[in-house]
């Protein structure tokens, strides 16, 4: 789908944004009922695509503290290891 697609590419910023502007429209009471459950499940892809970048960078933020304090893990190399 080439919604999902550009959506996909949205940064975290341009994507909450776009999720506030769609609560808050949401919220208005102007909005018939059709589109709104189309922007309920624009809102509904964004929210998701939020989640995953934080928890990226969760995972990264964990990875670089790791590496602070000296306990950085490399990939098992089974043909050195051996």
């Amino acid at each position: 789908m080439e919604s999902d697609d550009k959506t996909a590419k949205l940064t975290f910023e341009t994507a909450l944004a776009r999720l506030e502007s769609i609560v808050e429209s949401m919220e208005s009471g102007d909005v018939p009922l059709a589109e709104l459950l189309a922007r309920f499940e624009e809102g509904n892809k964004l929210l998701k695509l939020c989640e995953a970048r934080l928890k990226d960078a969760e995972i990264k933020i964990e990875q670089l503290k790791k590496q602070k304090d000296g306990v950085a893990f490399a990939p098992f190399d089974a043909e050195r290891g051996a």
